[in-house]
């Protein structure tokens, strides 16, 4: 249980500030379902108006703030200490609250609605926060773990909140329950506020200004700057896109195509949230102390099959009249239909939480909110976009609601195609993740030897042509590879060769070009503090040995005197990739799951380094792990 993604729960870092947004997404929903739910049920003359308008205007009053007040709460989380301000935005949520209670009792609408703009507002000031405060608080080797469980616990929350208010408003009374609760949930998450250790101000020389158009435009084209970070936030604001899709259609498609009583939307809530939940765990597993890009075009996937299948899992209710929870759970022609919801979630968990950790790892620590207030805007404009889509698709083109979730299938699979064309590194990273987890068990060690920052030189053994893969499962820093110019053109694999930028090299009696041109690349890598790896056998070994190292790592050290780390490549000889028995890549494969073990020994200090010196400490690697 100690590297459990659980043991987080544990430590003072955590716990508090993920009860404390677990409680603020539960009330707000817990107010916002009990307001359309007394909307629902109110008698017509006692409205202002139709109650089809108020629910859309109560979802437009909920998402408007966040247009218009998350740039300005980017800048607020930059410019102060985090804990402070979460604890004003919570002063602020326990007053609205306070209002909201008398305005659920009284059952005043006009002031319910003002009320619910108000709550927005507020979510919109604790979101940035909320996110960029986690980079403070954990550890590198910790973020994707407590993203996972901050999502886990959001789904977990919307779920409960949304139920809860369904009981309540069901009871005699409701109203008041629903009101005492409210303000129940925000005193808690006022208290469990007041526990979260500090975050110090980032950026307090930033300057405030309150101009909610040009602000947004700003922290927008900020987000541009880096492309994979991005284009992240695009595939997090069209996973809203799917999910505001999904839970909006609940309501009809149980009604119509399950045949089902209300109590079932429920069960349709339920399942999704819960697969989310449990996505976000499964991909905390599977990541292990790392972020793992790999699982983002698998949740991808998964997203789209699923998705499509949906169509195709309605069942037949031609001759069913209605089906209550009972009937409905004990009808196995519906099994189908909660299995593809469940697995939809589990894929959106796979899915968003590696993004919301890349958006975290590679920003700017004193830009960080401002990153993450534009996703928050990005994000609303999606699930905008959702609804006026939706309309479009069942009242105008008249598509039914299975069709609707197959056309949200076929869009997601274009929208990874474009997104993972436009940023390699996903589908690189997935290359890697099913090679290592598939066909092989990577073990690693001294991982920690290589600096998270600055130049350095990785010196491996050669001994397949996935070498170049199995290092880069165990360093997340992106690695220059060196490499012999017919390796980086094999056809298989120069695509993720090309764009993991690989540098091409061949002795100079072959090419001279390209022999110059490699050592003024590796150069200017190192000059950009990047990470160079070279194989200094200069090719594939022919029988299983170390063969001779050449000069080049001298050469290399001359012009960038930078620290060399030895890795020591073992388990690989044998394999599909390797010239045992043959050349490589012609025979059938005959090893699958086989343990492979990367060593990594610590930096020797560039005026120690030769090729003997290098080949011989390699080679006592080697010896060792035989």
């Amino acid at each position: 249980m100690k590297n459990s993604t659980f043991s987080l729960l544990k430590q003072r870092t955590f716990l508090p500030y993920f009860c404390t947004q677990a409680l603020g997404t539960m009330n707000d929903n817990v107010y916002k379902n009990s307001l359309l739910l007394i909307v629902a049920f109110m008698l017509p003359q006692a409205l202002p108006a139709s109650s089809d308008l108020i629910i859309n205007i109560a979802a437009a009053l909920f998402i408007l703030p966040f247009f218009l007040f998350s740039a300005h709460a980017g800048l607020l989380a930059d410019k102060f200490e985090k804990s402070t301000l979460i604890r004003v935005v919570k002063w602020c949520e326990l007053g609205i609250m306070l209002v909201a209670a008398w305005a659920l009792i009284s059952q005043n609408v006009i002031a319910m609605l003002l009320l619910l703009f108000l709550m927005g507002t507020q979510s919109a000031y604790f979101g940035p926060v909320k996110y960029a405060l986690l980079p403070q608080h954990l550890k590198p080797e910790q973020l994707l773990k407590g993203n996972a469980l901050v999502e886990m616990g959001t789904f977990l929350a919307i779920l409960l909140g949304t139920l809860l208010a369904g009981v309540l408003i069901g009871l005699e009374n409701g109203a008041h329950y629903a009101a005492w609760v409210v303000v129940g949930l925000a005193c808690a998450g006022l208290l469990t506020a007041y526990f979260i250790p500090k975050a110090n101000a980032l950026n307090s020389e930033l300057k405030l200004s309150f101009n909610p158009f040009s602000q947004t435009g700003k922290i927008l084209k900020l987000a541009k700057q880096n492309r994979a970070v991005f284009l992240s936030i695009l595939g997090i604001s069209w996973f809203w896109f799917l999910g505001a899709t999904y839970l909006t259609q609940f309501p009809n498609f149980a009604k119509i195509y399950l045949v089902a009583e209300p109590e079932v939307v429920s069960v349709l809530l339920a399942i999704f949230s819960i697969g989310i939940g449990l996505g976000s765990l499964l991909c905390s597993k599977l990541s292990g102390d790392q972020i793992e890009l790999g699982l983002v075009p698998i949740g991808s996937i998964g997203l789209t099959i699923f998705g499509a299948h949906l169509m195709f899992a309605v069942p037949d209710v031609s001759e069913i009249s209605s089906q209550s929870f009972s009937a409905f759970m004990q009808n196995t022609a519906n099994w189908v239909v909660m299995l593809d919801l469940t697995l939809i979630g589990l894929f959106g968990g796979l899915y968003i939480v590696p993004l919301y950790a890349l958006i975290q790892q590679r920003t700017q620590a004193s830009k960080r909110a401002q990153i993450i207030a534009a996703n928050n805007v990005l994000n609303a404009i999606f699930m905008v976009v959702s609804a006026i889509f939706a309309i479009v698709c069942l009242s105008v083109i008249g598509l039914t609601i299975p069709q609707l979730f197959l056309v949200l299938a076929v869009l997601n699979a274009l929208v990874a195609v474009y997104i993972y064309y436009q940023v390699p590194e996903f589908t690189l990273r997935l290359m890697i993740w099913l090679l290592t987890h598939c066909m092989y068990r990577v073990k690693a060690s001294g991982e920690s030897f290589i600096p998270k920052q600055g130049a350095v030189v990785l010196a491996a053994n050669h001994i397949s042509y996935v070498d170049a893969l199995i290092i880069s499962s165990v360093c997340r820093r992106p690695i220059r590879f060196v490499m012999d110019k017919s390796i980086s053109e094999l056809p298989l694999l120069k695509y993720f060769f090309k764009h993991a930028k690989v540098i091409p090299i061949c002795p100079p009696r072959q090419n001279r070009e390209t022999y110059d041109q490699a050592f003024m690349s590796i150069k200017q890598a190192l000059e950009s503090d990047e990470v160079v790896c070279i194989f200094p056998e200069g090719r594939l070994t022919p029988n299983g040995q170390l063969s001779p190292f050449k000069k080049g790592i001298e050469r290399i050290l001359a012009n960038n005197p930078v620290p060399v780390i030895p890795v020591g490549l073992t388990g690989l000889w044998g394999s599909f990739f390797s010239h045992k028995n043959g050349h490589a890549l012609t025979k059938l494969p005959s090893r699958f799951w086989s343990k492979v073990n990367v060593e990594i020994e610590p930096a020797i200090a560039a005026p120690q380094v030769t090729a003997e010196r290098l080949q011989d400490k390699i080679q006592q690697m080697l010896d060792r792990t035989k």
